[in-house]
């Protein structure tokens, strides 16, 4: 399969949606119109009705008069009567032939707007279709630019990582090679960060490409959570923060991709880390909870303010007022989650801290979930 064919699979959604809404749009649009065009028509046959009406009581009016007025005899009245018979069937001549000339104004008229309304979509059309083939392009350009951009990253990223540590093992005693080890370490946890983010950005591509898989196998719950608290604890402890684990002894075995799970542990505590000041706490925990495992992981930080409380995990999101990160570590902990079919929510108070929340199935299901996030 073709890179412009996984490309064309990841925005079906995206398009579907778009013409649908393009249809419900044009129909309610034609509605209004005839809507409109109905209530003008109504209004003017209203109007036309009333002014007969008004000229026929008028006409009918002066007649009476007349005939009052007048003395005639037997043969003066029959000529008078055949003269307004005479009258009256122009009159209605002429009526009839105002409303068919009217009916055939309303229906070019009507005619008119469903072809100007035909050609303006037309050209709509085609715009969209010009506008998404050049789409395509872009995105498949993009694609294939970011695939050799990040092969060469990481490429010298390894080699980055390498050296590093080749330097730390050759660094000679005494405070020269102290102050070289130093150094080759603070290298080597930014080859780290970088290679973290070049894997979350290679995630993200995957999971707009449809292509994120999990691979399950028996996993002990308790371990990923004392593993990523073991990991955390240092960068914790460095800030003056407690962390705690809190697993149940008898929790047992899940089926789970478990470098996933502990990749969305990792996300959730590193961001309870970040928004929680010196001297406060986080706690991660995990619990049975009928035929799924709970984790949570909840602090006492800042908070998420209610109204960015539903955008947190939407891709390249952070909260207002912050630069920490590229915000796309909770979008990608909720594509994971949600590729072992569970689920990832949030809970918090402004100022009183936040709990975050994953819900997966203990066991496989019988057809392997997979994420698959339209492109934009």
């Amino acid at each position: 399969m073709t890179k412009a064919t996984d490309v064309r699979e990841s925005t079906d959604v995206v398009r579907e949606s778009t013409d649908e809404s393009l249809r419900v749009e044009r129909d309610r649009a034609d509605a209004a119109v005839d809507s409109r065009l109905e209530r003008v028509e109504a209004k003017t046959d209203k109007a036309v009705e009333e002014s007969r009406r008004v000229t026929d009581t008028a006409t009918q009016s002066a007649r009476s008069e007349i005939d009052r007025r007048v003395s005639r005899t037997s043969q003066d009245e029959g000529a008078v009567e055949a003269s307004r018979a005479k009258e009256d069937v122009e009159v209605e001549q002429t009526r009839e032939e105002a409303d068919t000339a009217t009916r055939l104004e309303r229906g070019e008229r009507r005619r008119y707007m469903e072809a100007f309304l035909a050609a303006e979509r037309g050209r709509t059309d085609e715009d969209l279709v010009e506008e998404r083939g050049l789409a395509d392009t872009l995105v498949v350009s993009r694609d294939q630019f970011m695939a050799n951009v990040t092969h060469d990253l990481g490429t010298l990223l390894g080699g980055l990582s390498l050296t590093a540590g080749l330097l730390d093992k050759a660094a000679p005693e005494g405070p020269a090679g102290a102050q070289v080890r130093k150094l080759a370490s603070v290298a080597g946890r930014y080859a780290a960060r970088m290679e973290r983010v070049l894997n979350d950005l290679l995630d993200v591509a995957s999971i707009e490409a449809g292509k994120l898989r999990v691979v399950r196998e028996p996993v002990a719950v308790a371990r990923l959570v004392e593993e990523t608290a073991a990991a955390f604890r240092p960068v914790a402890e460095a800030r003056r923060i407690t962390l705690q684990a809190d697993v149940p002894g008898d929790l047992g075995e899940a089926s789970l991709d478990a470098g996933r799970i502990l990749q969305v542990l990792a996300n959730l505590v590193s961001n309870a880390i970040k928004f929680t000041p010196e001297g406060g706490q986080v706690r991660i925990a995990a619990a049975a909870s009928g035929a799924e495992i709970h984790f949570t992981v909840r602090d006492d930080g800042v908070g998420i303010p209610a109204d960015q409380l539903g955008r947190i995990f939407d891709r390249f999101r952070q909260l207002k007022g912050t630069r920490l990160g590229l915000g796309i570590g909770l979008h990608i902990s909720r594509s994971l989650v949600e590729a072992h079919g569970g689920r990832l929510w949030a809970e918090s108070v402004a100022g009183k801290g936040s709990t975050l929340h994953a819900e997966v199935p203990r066991a496989a299901p019988l057809t392997p979930a997979s994420t698959r996030t339209p492109a934009a």
